[in-house]
């Protein structure tokens, strides 16, 4: 894996806004929005639902992936070509906060990372590079590289508006 990876760009960005955060950081938030703790439980939801994706392919022994449709490939192209999150869009309920305490997801995202790297690495070795190897809620289905990208875009997006936060 090349050093400036995706998934490891997406580390360093986390670390670094985690590394001053507090507890108090966490909890502030405009009104009806929500706050640094939630986005980070966001994320953290996000990457374990791709690693129960990821080992269910391993499982499997093959991808999971459908057709995409046009809906798909349009959104595809914004978010992972462009790398343009737009903001507004309604979280899949999967990855809607539930209530993990803070401290759980400061000391374990790293780990879903992690492992994030190692089962996409395996999934695009076993099947190849350019394989869709299965679906995101929203963006339907997406190669390794694709699902690495998407996460990059997706947690600098939500980093930004963790840093906006401690201004409020």
């Amino acid at each position: 894996m090349a050093m400036d990876s995706y998934l490891v760009r997406l580390r360093k960005e986390l670390e670094d806004v985690l590394a001053d955060a507090t507890g108090r950081s966490l909890t502030q938030a405009p009104p009806g929005k929500w706050n640094s703790g939630q986005i980070l439980e966001h994320l953290f939801l996000s990457y374990k639902g791709t690693n129960r994706g990821l080992a269910r392919c391993l499982e499997k022994g093959a991808p999971l992936a459908t057709q995409a449709t046009l809906r798909h490939r349009l959104q595809t192209l914004v978010v992972v070509t462009v790398g343009y999150m737009p903001d507004g869009v309604k979280a899949p309920q999967v990855a809607v906060p539930c209530g993990v305490p803070s401290e759980e997801v400061r000391s374990t995202i790293i780990d879903e990372i992690r492992t994030m790297e190692s089962g996409l690495d395996e999934c695009e070795r076993r099947f190849g590079p350019w394989t869709k190897i299965m679906d995101h809620p929203i963006l339907g289905p997406l190669t390794a590289d694709q699902w690495r990208k998407l996460h990059w875009v997706h947690g600098r997006h939500h980093a930004k508006q963790i840093r906006e936060r401690r201004r409020v």
